[in-house]
């Protein structure tokens, strides 16, 4: 598997993650034995990196890893600071017409303590479609932008989760009877969650950095199914 490399320079390389590949070994994925992104890019360049930032292991897109081990925190004062800007995409289950900031506090796996967060979700495309899915005769969706400004574990997915729409393709959060209509009907198994944009001013060259990410092959059959011109 080739890793497709968006931003590169003498400090920072980022790149575009596939979905379902962890960024690196830890215990929550203990049992999955496949190689990781760090693997990966090891075996493409020969080099190590360091994540600056996570990345689900089932959501794909932007992620930025440093050279140096030295160099992570300067990177990550950029998200303490909130100061870099993530832009996620997501297809979730019904209708979102109007903006809406979820401010559900996300409990941490380790310690079971419920730590604030915040997402913002604006709608961009909605979607009917004629197949029956329990309990309604049509089944609907909406093409969201996400943009959190905490980066909790799972955050966007419980997010969605709270505000009944989730995310298309989530097997914990998610809704089952949709997940298993995108299955059947699309042979689409993957979570419909894309890190697309990342924002910041690179705190060594002072240069202004934007980077996208494009889509996975589900995303692109999705889209093209549905109309979509995302």
């Amino acid at each position: 598997m080739k890793i497709e490399i968006l931003f590169e320079d003498d400090y920072i390389i980022i790149v575009n993650k596939p979905t379902n590949v962890l960024i690196h070994n830890s215990y929550y994925a203990r049992n999955i034995k496949v190689a990781t992104l760090l693997e990966l890019l090891f075996t493409q360049i020969g080099k190590s990196f360091y994540p600056v930032h996570r990345l689900d292991r089932k959501t794909s897109g932007v992620i930025m890893l440093a050279k140096e081990k030295k160099q992570v925190a300067i990177f990550q004062e950029l998200l303490n600071n909130n100061t870099l800007k993530k832009t996620y995409l997501a297809i979730v289950r019904g209708f979102i017409k109007e903006p809406i900031l979820v401010e559900t506090p996300v409990k941490k796996p380790d310690t079971n303590v419920y730590k604030n967060a915040k997402t913002f979700c604006e709608p961009i495309s909605t979607k009917e479609l004629e197949i029956p899915v329990h309990p309604y005769n049509t089944s609907r969706y909406s093409l969201v932008k996400l943009t959190p400004s905490t980066g909790r574990m799972h955050q966007l997915r419980i997010h969605m989760n709270k505000i009944s729409h989730p995310i298309i393709g989530d097997y914990k959060y998610g809704d089952r009877f949709h997940n298993r209509m995108f299955e059947e009907k699309f042979n689409c198994y993957n979570l419909f969650l894309h890190a697309h944009s990342i924002q910041f001013k690179h705190p060594k060259t002072c240069e202004n950095i934007f980077i996208e990410a494009s889509f996975p092959i589900n995303w692109i059959s999705i889209n093209n199914h549905f109309g979509w011109k995302y």
